[in-house]
């Protein structure tokens, strides 16, 4: 057991404050755990289905690596108004110019005054997984410094747009409304005020931050912990919070990604799916190894953030992709959870 004080910083700023990490390397039990977990992840959906992925395009990696290893805010989003995918270079050259405009007032504070700036509107054809499906839809913000020595535009802002299996949302949709539920943003806040007032201005749209509660927070670790991981194996953390302390608590909770990858296997008996039950028993079992070594009872905690080979998720709207292959299944994950926002 090793605790240490953590100090960071939130989005915005804001102090977090010391936190403690409880971490025990010792072989979880396989067995049928019975402890009570109170109200820790309260109620969860029945089953999720595993999603098959197509093979990905040939040309699909530049896109993929959009996503690859880049904190990204969630948001959930209303249906766009008028949305034209005939019209991107149009969007480019408009919202260029409230940038450019926002650039001369001082309020783009993340723009510097040297850069010329240039607005993107692309396609992401690789988010587009079955007919229905809308294609994805790229924005970049670039700027580029003419006296530079080094040529090439740095990545200011990027916000991605996207809708993979949402079958539920896009059966409700009528005529003149594009469906993506689901917007990625990765980028200062002062562009994503500027560029998020245009987008709700020009289609009509509004959006929400899509944080992630405790019980989809459980769901992710024992999904992304059954994930196969050749190489790359990173322990399965779970950061939880405790409340009623007078300086913000956590508890940092490692795990060796073969025990809980072990564990795992012996309770997901299912093919195609993924049951409550399963996740039950799973978060289950790391709890109750906890408590045997720690004698703390995290049922009085409040689960905050799980980290995995494959991608780590914060219930403050925060993800961060770590492997390409399982990217498609992550996204239409946080599209579920979207659409389950906005209906």
């Amino acid at each position: 057991m090793e605790g240490a004080p953590n100090q960071g910083t939130d989005f915005g700023g804001k102090t977090m404050g010391h936190g403690m990490n409880l971490i025990n390397t010792a072989h979880l039990s396989r067995g049928r755990i019975s402890l009570k977990r109170g109200n820790l992840f309260g109620q969860t959906p029945t089953k999720r289905r595993l999603l098959q992925s197509p093979h990905t395009q040939v040309n699909a990696g530049a896109q993929i690596d959009f996503f690859l290893c880049k904190q990204l805010t969630l948001y959930s989003s209303t249906p766009l108004y008028k949305f034209s995918y005939d019209r991107l270079q149009e969007y480019s050259r408009q919202l260029g110019f409230v940038i450019a405009a926002e650039k001369q007032k001082g309020l783009a504070v993340h723009v510097e005054s040297n850069l010329t700036c240039k607005v993107k509107f692309s396609l992401l054809s690789v988010l587009k997984t079955s007919e229905r499906d809308q294609t994805g839809v790229l924005i970049q913000v670039t700027a580029e410094n003419a006296g530079a020595k080094v040529a090439g535009p740095k990545v200011l802002w990027m916000g991605c747009f996207c809708c993979i299996r949402g079958d539920d949302i896009l059966e409700t949709i009528v005529e003149d409304f594009t469906c993506f539920p689901l917007f990625l943003v990765n980028g200062a806040e002062s562009l994503t005020a500027i560029i998020g007032t245009w987008l709700q201005q020009t289609f009509d749209c509004s959006f929400s931050l899509l944080t992630i509660s405790p019980l989809n927070l459980a769901w992710m670790a024992a999904m992304w912990t059954g994930y196969k991981m050749e190489h790359h194996k990173r322990a399965v953390e779970l950061t939880f919070s405790v409340p009623g302390t007078p300086h913000p608590l956590d508890i940092l909770y490692a795990i060796h990604a073969e025990d809980a990858k072990a564990l795992w296997d012996s309770i997901h008996t299912t093919q195609q799916e993924v049951l409550q039950e399963q996740v039950d028993l799973f978060m289950d079992g790391l709890c109750y190894h906890f408590y045997r070594h720690f004698k703390i009872y995290l049922s009085a905690t409040r689960l905050v953030k799980v980290s995995t080979s494959v991608a780590s998720a914060h219930s403050d709207g925060k993800i961060k992709i770590l492997h390409s292959a399982y990217l498609l299944e992550i996204l239409a994950l946080m599209t579920e959870l979207a659409i389950t926002k906005i209906l």
